[in-house]
């Protein structure tokens, strides 16, 4: 599979993946606000994990980004996936909040991967404005093409230690 997102990357080059999603489970943790939004990532990342062959991906919703942390911790314990996809859309405000609710949602998402091994996937949008967002709706495609990316990794690293 090869994913070519129509939007601009940081490097203004497309990304292509080629992932083998087959056998894996994913865990895909959304946040409702700004939902016109995140329904659009995830159906991005709904759709890219079908593509490569994903096992399913079971769908749980929080309110805001700054719950998906939480949800991700409890979602990784149950040892019941082998990767998290977190979605969610940060715009920007006339106030602070944007700064401390973006830092403490990818804080948080890290910290739940260092500390329980399970990949987890940042698909948080940080933004300006409600129209940068929606032109960036395909990074839940990016997101899920990570966790898959980083699933395989780990197996990787893990069967490379056995040996």
């Amino acid at each position: 599979m090869c994913w070519n997102p129509h939007y601009p990357t940081m490097s203004n080059q497309p990304i292509e993946w080629a992932h083998d999603g087959r056998g894996l489970r994913f865990a895909i943790v959304v946040s409702r606000f700004n939902h016109r939004v995140t329904d659009k990532l995830l159906a991005s990342a709904r759709e890219a994990l079908e593509k490569a062959g994903a096992e399913r991906a079971a769908i749980f919703y929080v309110p805001g980004a700054f719950e998906l942390p939480l949800a991700a911790k409890l979602l990784a314990r149950t040892h019941a996936y082998h990767g998290i996809v977190a979605l969610g859309a940060v715009i920007r405000g006339e106030t602070p909040h944007f700064d401390y609710v973006a830092a403490e949602a990818a804080r948080g998402l890290q910290q739940v991967m260092l500390e329980t091994g399970v990949p987890v996937s940042f698909g948080v949008l940080t933004t300006e404005n409600l129209e940068q967002a929606e032109a960036r709706v395909m990074k839940g495609a990016d997101a899920a093409m990570t966790a898959i990316e980083m699933v395989r990794f780990s197996a990787s690293v893990a069967q490379t230690a056995r040996s």
